[in-house]
């Protein structure tokens, strides 16, 4: 059974509780069910299957690792869970591995949404621009959970394409009793995408043009220049590692928000592959 493990890092005088969650890890084989187009460059990959049962995704910007089959397979190797990691069968291929977030997963339809952006190159890019129904993809996880409460009077979502993913699900999470604030960067706005919610939802595209991914002087003038509500508020940033440490920076400096209540991660890094960087103090 999954055990809750609260933040120490949270302030304990006050009434918004964070948690961290840890879930029995396994790796499941799915195959795909449908494809949906979001936008040019982003597509939903619908995932079904009899290993999807008693899946777990407490938190909305929870990771999975996805093993993608590699050229020529129809499925990828699964390692099996060694005690100082995955151990994968002698003379197997190893798949590529990256990290998602579960977009959306329904219990009822025994169904998994992940959302892929296709602005760049790589396995994970390759795979779902080819997906099709019966296609196989391996998935594993999550380990954990980060549970953020609902009852903050407002939520900051920043983010690029990365980030859309866990924005949306967060959104649909939030209660009409809040506000929600979105600045998210896309190539231009070909690339928007449909975020609901039924809190009161403010939203801000900044478009990238012609500048490359990463590039955050746009994003950064945005977050500068927000008029912040009053009360309580909780933000969340995802975007390229570096970008996301001066967001934070920023965040902490100019608006002068309570360092327990800003989360920011580096959802990938310009020049590596398959980065995953919490910024903290």
């Amino acid at each position: 059974m999954p055990h809750d493990q609260i933040d120490k890092s949270a302030n304990s005088s006050a009434p918004h509780e964070i948690k961290r969650v840890r879930h029995d890890l396994k790796r499941r084989m799915l195959t795909v069910s449908r494809v949906e187009r979001l936008s040019p460059k982003m597509l939903r990959v619908i995932l079904t299957g009899a290993d999807l049962a008693g899946f777990v995704s407490a938190g909305f910007d929870d990771h999975i690792k996805l093993f993608f089959p590699p050229r020529g397979a129809e499925r990828p190797e699964l390692p099996e869970l060694g005690p100082n990691g995955p151990v994968y069968r002698e003379g197997a291929v190893r798949p590529a591995v990256r990290d998602f977030t579960p977009r959306r997963y329904d219990a009822e339809a025994n169904e998994l949404a992940i959302d892929f952006a296709l602005h760049d190159e790589g396995p994970a890019a390759e795979w779902a621009a080819s997906a099709e129904p019966g296609r196989f993809l391996g998935v594993g996880g999550p380990r954990g959970s980060f549970v953020v409460p609902v009852d903050f009077d407002w939520h900051l979502l920043v983010g690029d394409e990365t980030a859309l993913p866990a924005i949306g699900r967060r959104l649909e999470e939030l209660p009409p009793s809040t506000k929600a604030i979105v600045v998210a960067q896309v190539d231009g706005a070909a690339d928007e995408i449909a975020l609901a919610s039924r809190a009161d939802l403010d939203i801000r595209w900044v478009h990238r043009e012609n500048s490359p991914a990463g590039d955050g002087e746009a994003l950064e003038k945005a977050v500068a220049e927000l008029d912040l509500p009053a009360g309580d508020g909780y933000a969340w940033v995802a975007c390229e590692s570096d970008l996301a440490k001066a967001l934070r920076r920023r965040l902490l400096e100019r608006h002068g928000l309570p360092r327990q209540w800003v989360k920011a991660a580096g959802y990938w890094k310009r020049g590596a592959i398959a980065t995953h960087e919490r910024h903290e103090d």
